[in-house]
């Protein structure tokens, strides 16, 4: 007999259970924090909106879950839901991306890894895309750009502030040139923005890397990030390999970004409802704006 069999009691799993008692231990009600490794119960997680509620590390969420935060309950509206991949290069490495693509699909609900909608922030009219990571890491092939670039196009139209949550591992090398060609597609639409004085702003999440980053993320009028989020074309241990030196402590975080004029704000994930929605409200002049600021102030105060 070992030692743990002569501590622990031996449970039979024969033996008949009471009734009314469950053979079962109800999963799902914890989760780990990545960084300071707290036992986090769910509900109150959600509640703090995924933020950790013991160190304030903000934990990768979808881009459903993204929006659903952010906009105002009523009034959104899906956008261009119907931009699917397509798989010209029939490409295909140790699966073909077609099944690649069947499996993302079946596992995050969506048919690519950009979701868009129009709604309204403390009242505000805005258009809204959001990189959902869970698919393929958030990477930008056909479908991608071309949803970015027809709901960039919808807030032009419609003369209304474009807002983007970026969250992806860069181009989609499947795609290979048609992918990178979403880098220049992306930011022509962004300029007819600039030009016709509609506002973008950028959001970065955690990561940011590649061809979105050096394309969409970066930007914007205003390019604003989350507390520890990493932004970045390649990544650390690459460029250490590369250059064979050791990076400083912190590099490619949003705080180090700030620190070096490469981004503009740090926000934290509570508080990007309300001040996004100021900054919008000093970006454009509408009686919409006026009022969108005022909710804003309120619900800070």
């Amino acid at each position: 007999m070992s030692w743990i069999d002569k501590i622990l009691p031996t449970i039979r799993k024969d033996e008949p259970r009471e009734q009314g008692v469950s053979s079962q231990v109800p999963e799902g009600l914890w989760k780990k924090c990545a960084k300071c490794d707290s036992a986090l119960y769910k509900p109150e997680l959600e509640k703090n909106l995924t933020v950790c509620t013991k160190c304030d590390h903000h934990i990768r969420i979808g881009a459903r879950r993204r929006i659903d935060i952010f906009l105002d309950a009523d009034g959104r509206n899906e956008l261009h839901a119907d931009v699917e991949p397509v798989d010209r290069l029939k490409f295909k490495d140790v699966k073909k991306y077609k099944e690649r693509l069947a499996q993302a699909q079946k596992k995050t609900g969506e048919k690519d890894a950009l979701i868009a909608f129009e709604g309204q922030v403390n009242g505000l009219p805005v258009v809204v895309v959001a990189f959902e990571f869970a698919f393929h890491g958030g990477s930008m092939g056909y479908a991608v750009g071309e949803k970015f670039t027809r709901a960039a196009s919808t807030a032009l139209e419609k003369n209304v502030p474009f807002i983007c949550f970026s969250a992806s591992g860069g181009a989609r090398m499947q795609e290979a040139l048609i992918s990178l060609m979403q880098m220049a597609k992306t930011a022509a639409v962004i300029e007819r923005l600039k030009q016709n004085s509609v506002p973008y702003i950028s959001v970065m999440t955690d990561p940011v890397y590649g061809g979105v980053s050096a394309s969409l993320a970066l930007l914007g009028d205003l390019n604003v990030a989350e507390p520890g989020a990493r932004v970045g074309f390649a990544g650390p241990n690459i460029i250490e390999q590369t250059i064979r030196q050791t990076l400083p402590k912190g590099f490619q975080r949003s705080e180090f970004l700030l620190d070096h004029g490469a981004i503009d704000m740090i926000i934290d994930r509570r508080e990007m409802r309300n001040t996004l929605s100021r900054l919008l409200s000093c970006m454009t002049d509408n009686e919409a704006n006026s009022a969108a600021s005022k909710v804003a102030l309120e619900a800070s105060a």
